[in-house]
């Protein structure tokens, strides 16, 4: 893994665009456009914003003037890039996925900390050479990851205690989730870092670069989630992603401290 070099300007993240026909004022038109929420948290965490429409050009310069980048949310990623055909309830942007399937490989190729959120985790993997599963209802037998248009659902994921993910939120969370497709098979150098309890990956990290990592849910709609936007801008800082702190001991009945026992990384959970 190179490590960044650290600076004392604000880092600059790169946030990927909704491409959507939007109403303002008196227009209807073709809009790139990102909720408020994204910007805020990332704002909030210390980081200048700038958002990245789709462009069919110049992945590789925009990338060079990043700290950081943040794969948003947005529609279903075209399953010609993973080697299938679109399922009857798959809606795709063409535009996006080209854009940001690019995008992301400059900025994994300059080694730059990555975010993806929702249909970011799904670029990501599939970016690695992942696939995923089209409609999750016909995989687990409901909608609870998806509850209703305009709507976010509750779920509580555990956590890796492993992971990067852990030293950022613990070993289990309580997090807003509005998706219908899944990872089903993992990318190179991708693993696990979170699972739903119907077992659907909620998380995924790159085991190659220092912060490369994908959540399934919505960070910027959950308050304690700021906690991963503030780890990113500390990743894009040249920082270490979270502060570390001394383990506290346990204690046993007699008041003795109790051994402390570090996992590795490759046990399991």
């Amino acid at each position: 893994m190179a490590a960044r070099t650290p600076t004392r300007r604000r880092p600059v993240v790169g946030l990927t665009t909704y491409l959507e026909r939007a109403r303002w004022g008196v227009w209807t038109q073709p809009a790139a456009l990102l909720p408020q929420s994204y910007v805020d948290a990332v704002q909030t965490a210390g980081g200048v914003p700038v958002l990245l429409p789709p462009s069919p050009l110049g992945a590789e310069e925009v990338a060079a003037t990043l700290d950081a980048l943040v794969l948003s949310g947005g529609a279903d990623v075209d399953p010609v890039h993973y080697g299938e055909e679109a399922g009857p309830r798959t809606r795709t942007l063409p535009e996006r996925d080209d854009w940001e399937l690019a995008l992301l490989r400059a900025a994994l190729a300059r080694h730059l900390p990555v975010l993806g959120i929702c249909r970011g985790m799904q670029v990501l993997n599939v970016a690695c050479g992942g696939t995923l599963h089209q409609h999750l209802p016909d995989v687990v037998g409901n909608s609870e990851h998806q509850p209703q248009p305009g709507v976010f659902g509750t779920n509580e994921v555990r956590i890796t205690p492993a992971s990067r993910l852990a030293r950022i939120l613990g070993r289990r969370a309580t997090v807003a989730c509005h998706h219908h497709q899944a990872v089903k098979v993992l990318g190179n150098g991708l693993g696990p870092a979170a699972w739903a309890p119907d077992e659907t990956i909620e998380a995924i990290e790159h085991f190659e670069h220092e912060f490369v990592l994908g959540v399934q849910w919505h960070p910027e709609e959950g308050p304690r989630d700021g906690l991963l936007f503030a780890a990113l801008v500390r990743a894009a800082a040249g920082a270490p992603a979270v502060v570390p702190q001394p383990p506290r001991p346990r204690r046993r009945l007699g008041g003795h401290p109790a051994p402390i026992r570090m996992r590795g990384i490759g046990e399991r959970r």
